[in-house]
Formats: structure tokens, sequence, C-alpha cells
């Protein structure tokens, strides 16, 4: 037997009951109405050009039904008589090559088929300027030659810094529509400058006049769009803010406000930036960014198939398994930190074996008394918190509360021989996705 295995073995695990956390629920039932009704709002405040190709901006996060979003807004710019395209707003994300960012917009169902225009990827880019202190400010060649652009992303808090403008229109102007090298300018000075960068970047482009609207994403608590609006240029700067504060209102959050183990079943570039969303587990990379739990320790079993072994944010975990190590691209995971100049979310926490192992190391180094009552929280990814995994210990804060639906009894941890966790027989069956 190994030492690690002898040191860990008898660590106790926490009978768990599964729960539903229940927030506001504002859905769009109809994407195709909803951007068809948010374009004609604001069509008399938008500069059409009279005919030609537009681009149209699409990033890599795991935006809720966005090859329909993107479809529908292909469609309504063909009703107008142009020549949509679509093109990868991404800074270093596929590897920083056009090859890898194209992989990434079809692993998010984004196709030349299911939106209907041809996906134009290049890591080519025009200098527009500079900023004040010098910093110089890109945008995508391909979107520059175009008769205009149309940009796509959700707006949402960020999870690396704070600001009136976070992860949104401005953020994609500046960053995604400037590729590998917007995204490198931008965080050359670290996050305690960003805020104020991308405003400033975003102000650029938008005085080029080839930008044409944003169209903007809110999500409900459930990963489903709630919201769908259209920015003419002129607004963006105006509305982000406001828009900002509503995403932050219906955000979902554990409903625990500290506790010992969070683990968490898979992170991955598709569930957030950071592999797994700081906003919902407290754990940031940078000190620009606060709010969340408060937890002790972080357990991470696993790596999204979607993320294509990009393991950006296990460097936040505390511990992990040999199966998520060996999962890891380091050449698709390493440009982030690269071009972020952010290294915390690549670095490597504690390896263990297996999945057992990996969650009685959480526990075992929490500093708990008494190990037998460890507050834990098992979530599957930080999109999916409508049912969770809680500890029987947390029970007396959960009890009675409106918004806490009890959907299970105490359960045992399933592992098989090899130290795996069994999901089916841990989730109730009803919830696995």
């Amino acid at each position: 037997m190994s030492v690690i295995r002898q040191l860990v073995e008898d660590v106790p695990l926490p009978k768990m009951v599964e729960i539903g956390q229940r927030f506001p629920n504002p859905t769009v039932e109809d994407i195709d109405d909803t951007v068809n009704r948010a374009f004609a709002a604001e069509a008399s405040r938008i500069a059409w050009p009279a005919s030609g190709e537009i681009a149209v901006v699409v990033g890599s996060r795991g935006i809720s039904q966005i090859d329909k979003v993107t479809k529908a807004v292909v469609t309504h710019l063909k009703s107008r008589g142009y020549q949509p395209f679509v093109i990868p707003g991404m800074g270093s994300h596929g590897g920083a090559t056009s090859e890898g960012q194209k992989e990434v917009l079809e692993s998010l169902g984004v196709t030349e088929d299911s939106v209907g225009a041809p996906i134009r990827s290049s890591m080519e880019v025009v200098q527009l300027g500079q900023l004040p202190n010098g910093l110089p400010i890109y945008m995508d060649k391909l979107a520059h030659e175009a008769d205009g652009i149309v940009v796509i992303n959700r707006i949402k808090p960020h999870t690396a810094f704070r600001g009136p403008y976070e992860s949104g229109i401005v953020k994609m102007i500046a960053i995604g529509l400037g590729k590998q090298k917007g995204a490198e300018s931008c965080h050359k000075l670290g996050f305690g400058h960003m805020a104020g960068h991308i405003v400033q970047v975003a102000e650029a482009s938008l005085r080029t006049g080839a930008i044409l609207a944003g169209v903007a994403i809110i999500e409900n608590a459930y990963d489903r769009i709630a919201e769908i609006h259209v920015l003419p240029a002129n607004d963006i700067l105006v509305r982000e803010p406001s828009l900002l504060m509503r995403a932050k209102s219906l955000m979902p959050r554990i409903l625990v406000d500290a506790f010992d183990v969070l683990v968490i079943d898979e992170i991955g570039k598709d569930v957030s930036g950071d592999g797994m969303d700081p906003n919902i587990t407290g754990r940031y990379a940078t000190p620009f960014a606060t709010g969340g739990p408060k937890v002790t320790r972080i357990c991470v079993r696993r790596l999204t198939e979607r993320t294509h072994g990009n393991a950006n944010g296990i460097g936040v975990a505390d511990t992990t398994t040999k199966q998520v190590f060996d999962a890891i691209d380091f050449e698709k995971t390493y440009p982030n930190a690269l071009t972020s100049t952010v290294i915390e979310p690549v670095k490597l926490p504690m390896v263990l074996e297996n999945d057992k192992l990996a969650i009685q190391t959480a526990i075992k180094t929490s500093n708990l008394l008494r190990e037998e009552d460890v507050k834990l929280v098992h979530l599957r990814t930080t999109l999916q918190l409508d049912v969770i995994r809680v500890s029987e210990s947390l029970l007396p804060v959960l009890n009675n509360r409106a918004d806490i639906e009890i959907l299970s009894d105490p359960m045992e941890w399933h592992f098989d021989a090899a130290g795996a966790l069994n999901v089916a027989r841990s989730w109730h069956g009803n919830h696995v996705h």
C-alpha cells in the first residue's frame, strides 16, 4: 500500500443529500422571434450599410443555445439583404490557432450548416491605433474588411476583475475581436488595469464605424436564455452597465455562505473561461474580483469533453485526479496563461490516483477537528446549480427554506473497485445530465 493511500484511506466520507435550489426563472421561449423583435425595435438607430458582407462575431463560452441565437442573427441579416459570415471572437482560445478556434465554435454547435453561414477563422489582425499608455489596439482582419460587424456575447460578471463592464459586448470587442494579439495587449499590465483597458479599446473600435450592433444575451440561473437585447453601436457603452446589473441579479449561487469542501465533477472552457466560475466557487485567480462562498478546499474530478484538454482553472483547485492530469493538453492550456499573464489558473493541484482519494485528501486537509462533521457541497459543474448535493451536516442551515427543496434521503458515496465515483448511483437518476 502506498504511503499516500495509507494516510487518507480512512478519512470518512459524509452521507449526501440531493437538494433543489430555486431561483427566478425568466426564459426566452422563441429565440427567432425575440431576435427579430429586438432588431426591429432598434433598426432605425443602426447605421446599416447599403449592402455587402456582415461579420457575425461569436465567442467560445458555453452560452445557452448560442447556435440558435447565431442562426437567428444570420437569418435576420439575410432578410435585410446582407451576406453574413461568422468569425470566432476569441483571444487565445482554441490554442490561439485559426483551426482550433473554428473547432471550438463547432464543439458549441456553431457550424456552417447549423447557422446557415460560412465560418471564416483567421488570427490575422489590423492595428487600429494605440492606447494613451502605448498599448496597441487590434481588430480581426476579416471583420475589419467586412461591410459591418455584429457582435454576439453573453453579459455576466467576470471571473478576474470588477467594473461597470465585465464579460459582455465591450469585452468581446476589445479582446475577442482583437484575437490573440488584442487579448495579449489588454492583459499586458494585468487585471488591475483591465476594467479601464477594455473600455478604451472598445471606444477606439467603435469610432471606426465598422461595428453596427451588439447582441447581448442574459442567462437565468438555470443556464437558459432569459433576455436578448440588440444594442446599436452608439448605445453599447451606455446600456451595458445596466444589463450587467440585471445579469448579476439573475445569477445562481450555492445557497450556503461557508463550508469546508467543494467537489466539482467537471470543469472546462465550455463551462467558464476559468473552467469553473469563481463567482460560484468563491475562489479567484486574481485579487481584483471577490464574491461567492468561503470554501476551504476544492476537489475537481474531471475535465469536460468539450474543453478539448484545456484545463485552465485547475490551478485554483486543491486536489484532483490522475484522470484529469492525463487529459490535460498543455498546448491548449498554456496559451491562456501566456496571453492573460495570469498563471495561477494553470498551476497543478495535488494529483491523486482516483476520485475517492482526491475527495478524502480534500477533507483531510481542511483542518477539521472531527472529519466526520465535514460540511461538503458536490456540484456537477458550476453551470448546474438547480440540483446539488450537500452533506447531512449542512441540513440544519438549509431546512425550512422556501428556496430549497430536499430531494433525497441521505446517500452513501458509490465508488467502483478502482476508486472512480459511480455518477449514476451518486446522483438521482432524474437529474443526471
